[in-house]
C-alpha cells in the first residue's frame, strides 16, 4: 500500500483499538530514537458506542450523568488528542492514521488538510460536496448556511516528534440520535449528518472502506 501498511480491524471495542494505535504510536517513536525506518499504518474500525473528549474538552458538552451512559451500555473516554467530545460507532469509518509525517515533508497542519482533503474526495463520490469550515476541524456539509450546517467527519489528532495517532471518525450509516447525548465537538449550533442522511438509504460499507483507501493511497503516495 505504498507508504504505509493497512490493516481493517472490523468492529472493535474502543480501548482495544487504543491499544493497538498506541503501541504502534510507541513502537514508531522508538523507531525514530534509533535511527530505524518507521512502519507507517493506517487502520479502519467501527467501535462499539463509546464518547470519547479531547484534552481540551469540556466535561459540560456531556448532556447526560455517566452512570446513564454505563446503563446504555456506552463506554466513555477521556483521550491525548485535540478537539472536544464526540461519539464512536456502528456504521462509522473511524481511522487511525500512525503516520510520521517527516516521510512526506509535511507539519501537523498540512497533514490535518490532507485528512479533510480525503473525506471531501470521498464524498465527492457520493455526489456531495464535503467542506472545511474555518476554526472547526473536520468535514462539513452545508457549513455557511445558517442553521444547516452539519458535520458529517470529525478529526482530532495527536503528534510527537511527527508522529501521528487518533484521527478522524466518518458517518457512513451511523445512528445519529447517538450525538443527541452530547454537544458534539463542543457546538451547540450546529448539527450531524451521514451518507446514510444525506443519500437517504444505507450505503455499502465495505465499499466506502475500500473507496476511502484508495483515496489515502493517492494523497499519502
Amino acid at each position: 500500500m505504498g507508504r504505509f501498511c493497512y490493516h481493517d480491524l472490523g468492529r472493535i471495542a474502543y480501548a482495544d483499538a487504543l491499544t493497538r494505535q498506541t503501541e504502534a504510536f510507541e513502537a514508531s517513536l522508538a523507531a525514530k530514537s534509533a535511527g530505524r525506518s518507521v512502519e507507517n499504518q493506517l487502520l479502519f474500525c467501527e467501535h462499539l458506542p463509546v464518547l470519547t473528549i479531547g484534552k481540551s474538552g469540556k466535561e459540560s458538552n456531556l448532556l447526560i450523568p455517566e452512570d446513564l451512559l454505563r446503563e446504555k451500555g456506552i463506554s466513555f473516554y477521556h483521550v491525548s488528542r485535540g478537539g472536544d467530545i464526540t461519539y464512536h460507532g456502528p456504521g462509522q469509518i473511524t481511522g487511525y492514521p500512525i503516520f510520521d509525517l517527516e516521510c512526506w515533508r509535511i507539519g501537523l497542519k498540512q497533514y490535518i488538510h490532507l485528512l479533510e482533503e480525503a473525506i471531501i474526495r470521498f464524498l465527492s463520490l457520493y455526489g456531495l460536496r464535503g467542506e472545511r469550515l474555518d476554526g472547526a476541524t473536520g468535514v462539513w456539509i452545508d457549513p455557511e448556511v445558517p442553521g444547516r450546517a452539519r458535520k458529517i467527519c470529525a478529526i482530532g489528532v495527536r503528534s510527537s516528534r511527527f508522529v501521528t495517532m487518533h484521527g478522524f471518525a466518518l458517518n457512513v450509516n451511523t445512528d445519529l440520535s447517538y450525538f443527541s447525548l452530547i454537544n458534539p465537538c463542543g457546538f451547540t449550533d450546529k448539527g450531524v449528518t451521514s451518507l446514510q442522511a444525506e443519500l437517504g438509504e444505507p450505503q455499502d460499507f465495505e465499499l466506502a472502506k475500500q473507496r476511502l483507501l484508495t483515496i489515502f493511497s493517492e494523497l499519502f503516495a
